[in-house]
């Protein structure tokens, strides 16, 4: 029997769940089963007309997940293709599937946001991008329209376990031929907790594992590592069980984060180079890609190296795109996202990981002073100001320090090169109004310097 027609569903509605790079929203308020079966006919559709047959479908730890998956494979079944079910999976996981089998996926996570959220990160054969502009723009319509039904037979669906072959997988690409080290894991009540055993076991690691209970409403902290407050159990954590390093994981550890054994966080500025350098020395004057939001210390590093960098706007999209592009070995954004074009091109916070454990113990040093060499600048982190004009605001920005600039670029936002050699970009948020500060400089007090003017032009007039 033909799949029938959806029902359409209002552009303000789709809107306010399908964003540039995935689908998230809050559970019952836009995500809910009917959606998301929708949401996976339009998904399928769209992956039959370039010639799929099957979709991957991966799920995290949240409690709406499983069913949310469920209805999803229902929307491909009744588009015709065949789902298979992987079961609890890192988003990482699902891209290891979709790569080695050379199918689109669709993983449901809502990363490091709160319990109530979840959404879809959905990818094509071989784990490359579906993005604003290259996929996501045709299931909008087809939601508003009413996904057309199908005419032939529904597809089937299966489940298959591929934890086991994932951990091969990564273990093939980073040899870890290194000295003992103790290592202090933090996964955040997320899905590192069920990767993590998997990958690390018959390695040259003593785990220390914290918050590693599967548990969707995160009753330690929010599964962001990015917040500093949410690493400051495992900074305590590193020094007390005299670990050598740190690694905090996101909700659906696509992500990592380190600490060094003092429990100072190191940047993903210092992790991209560090990865960078370990690239380059495999494929002498390979292209490196950083977004715009990385410290420049980066390109400069990977220029000494012998490499090419290329600079990208802020987003996988983005990254994922320029990699194929460029070619690119390696990519690095200022959040922790790490791609590797032996993954896929896509990221993985597990492989970038097992990166930094191999440089860690490949010598002798401790991480603290072996990070100094990646370390030129100091930088503010993201800062973020509710603010209801915000081009208006940024043009404010620009015309502020207008007698310092050196240059100014639109790629992401506004980037502002200052002549002391600091810099500063604004951009907005895609999903809110909030406009997006990142300064770096080379001392401490220079970027406090440059926070305060550009946050006092930020904000003028605006409560946030």
């Amino acid at each position: 029997m033909a799949a029938q027609k959806s029902a359409p569903r209002s552009a303000d509605s789709v809107a306010a769940v399908i964003k540039a790079y995935d689908v998230r929203g809050v559970v019952g308020q836009g995500i809910d089963v009917d959606f998301v079966k929708d949401a996976g006919a339009a998904f399928a559709r769209l992956m039959r007309s370039e010639g799929a047959r099957s979709i991957v479908v991966g799920y995290d730890m949240r409690e709406s997940s499983p069913g949310l998956a469920a209805a999803f494979i229902s929307g491909v079944n009744e588009q015709g293709l065949d789902a298979v079910n992987l079961g609890l999976t890192s988003t990482d996981e699902l891209y290891y599937a979709s790569g080695v089998e050379n199918c689109p996926g669709a993983m449901f996570t809502a990363s490091h946001n709160p319990a109530k959220y979840n959404g879809i990160k959905m990818c094509r054969a071989g784990a490359r991008p579906v993005g604003q502009d290259s996929g996501l723009d045709k299931i909008v319509a087809d939601l508003i329209a009413g996904v057309p039904g199908f005419e032939g037979d529904p597809g089937r669906s299966s489940e298959r376990d591929v934890l086991q072959g994932y951990a091969e997988y990564l273990h093939k690409l980073v040899p870890m031929d290194i000295r003992p080290l103790k290592v202090a894991v933090d996964a955040g009540n997320g899905m590192g907790g069920l990767t993590v055993p998997a990958v690390f076991r018959d390695l040259p690691l003593d785990v220390a594992p914290l918050y590693f209970e599967l548990d969707g409403n995160f009753p330690n902290h929010e599964a962001n590592p990015l917040d500093p407050k949410n690493l400051v159990d495992l900074q305590e954590f590193t020094v007390a069980s005299g670990a050598d390093l740190g690694i905090a994981f996101d909700g659906d550890a696509d992500r990592c984060f380190i600490v060094d054994e003092k429990g100072d966080a190191v940047s993903p500025s210092t992790i991209c180079a560090m990865i960078a350098e370990r690239y380059l020395n495999l494929h002498p004057g390979a292209t490196i890609i950083h977004n715009l939001i990385t410290s420049k210390s980066v390109p400069e590093l990977v220029r000494e190296a012998g490499g090419t960098p290329v600079r990208t706007r802020v987003g996988h999209s983005f990254i994922k795109a320029k990699m194929a592009e460029s070619g690119a070995v390696f990519g690095g954004e200022h959040s922790a996202h790490y791609y590797f074009s032996d993954f896929f091109n896509a990221d993985s916070g597990m492989l970038a990981a097992l990166h930094v454990l191999a440089t860690l113990g490949g010598q002798d040093k401790p991480l603290s002073e072996l990070k100094v060499a990646y370390e030129r600048y100091l930088a503010s982190g993201e800062i973020n100001s509710e603010v209801a004009d915000q081009q208006g605001r940024t043009e404010a920005v620009v015309e502020h320090f207008a007698d310092r600039t050196a240059s100014v670029d639109r790629l992401d936002g506004v980037t502002i090169d200052l002549t002391d050699g600091s810099w500063l970009n604004v951009r907005a948020s895609n999903t809110e109004p909030l406009l997006r500060l990142n300064v770096e400089a080379p001392t401490a007090a220079e970027v406090q310097a440059i926070v305060a003017e550009a946050l006092g032009v930020i904000r003028a007039g605006e409560a946030g």
